[in-house]
């Protein structure tokens, strides 16, 4: 309890020049304080109906989002707030997205051996149009009884979308084959594409190079164990398992690893936001693009 307030709820018993002296504060600070009382109680209203929306919008995102996408979801909610205003109010009510933690370990010798299919993208996440550049990668599932699943991903680099995946119980070149050729009937074709990798068994292997040369897809690939080349698919292979799983070790089992893994990548392309997007999701930001340029 502050001094003010106490001299306030005990004003009607002991006078308050007697209280202010007591406690050495000002009569001049009481009054001030008093009158600011109505002022206080709104911003406290105030607070704690912005802090319900947040929880909405944190919910929404399944624990995922922090304060600068929970802040645009309220402005395009009609909601006048800043970034800053939002960050407090989650930090007194201990709500927290998820953060990233990286670890970049020093890259062992290049593999002259490997040397065939050059890097081409040289760590440039970036490309002008979609369905140009892609990246490329595999990531693990940790399922309850010790086993895992497998994730492929193929992600275009101009809006970030998850456009070929696939999940299976190994790593056969067969699952990497069945996410770029997924991408292949999302985009309705690949020719002319690049598609970035690491130089992973599955991605330097004949059956890869032929699905690669069929759909008219040129390879890239970083040089061997440089996370850093091929870091936008590790990043996202970070996001996903740290969204999904939320702390947890593992997945209950393999039908919720798959049912939570897809339903996340629904997510992601459609409703997630993406910072360097704009706080708009791949799909919004393509079909934006695309207005965009039959406007011009």
């Amino acid at each position: 309890m502050s001094r003010f307030q106490f001299v306030h709820e005990h004003r009607t018993r002991w006078s308050v020049k007697r209280l202010c002296a007591a406690l050495e504060v000002s009569r001049q600070g009481y009054y001030q304080w008093r009158d600011r009382a109505p002022a206080r109680a709104a911003k406290a209203a105030s607070d704690a109906a912005a802090t319900v929306r947040i929880k909405a919008f944190h919910r929404r995102s399944k624990g995922t989002y922090g304060s600068p996408r929970i802040t645009v979801d309220l402005r395009e909610a009609g909601e006048q707030v800043n970034r800053k205003r939002v960050a407090r109010l989650m930090r007194v009510a201990g709500i927290e997205g998820v953060t990233l933690r990286r670890r970049r370990p020093a890259p062992p010798p290049e593999d002259p051996g490997e040397a065939a299919v050059p890097d081409r993208l040289k760590r440039d996440f970036t490309a002008p149009a979609p369905n140009e550049r892609y990246v490329g990668d595999i990531t693990y599932l940790p399922v309850g009884d010790s086993s895992f699943l497998y994730l492929a991903t193929v992600i275009d680099l101009f809006s970030r979308r998850l456009v070929g995946w696939a999940i299976a119980d190994h790593m056969r070149t067969d699952l990497v084959e069945t996410a770029l050729r997924r991408a292949h009937c999302i985009r309705g074709g690949l020719a002319g594409a690049l598609i970035h990798t690491d130089r992973g068994s599955q991605y330097v292997s004949a059956q890869f190079a032929t699905c690669c040369k069929e759909l008219g897809v040129m390879q890239s690939r970083a040089r061997v164990g440089s996370s850093a080349d091929n870091a936008l698919a590790e990043s996202f292979n970070a996001t996903l398992k740290r969204e999904v799983l939320q702390g947890r070790r593992t997945f209950a089992n393999a039908l919720e690893a798959r049912f939570q893994v897809e339903s996340w990548i629904t997510d992601y392309n459609t409703t997630r936001r993406h910072s360097s997007l704009g706080q708009i999701s791949p799909i919004d930001y393509e079909q934006r693009q695309a207005s965009l340029a039959l406007a011009a």
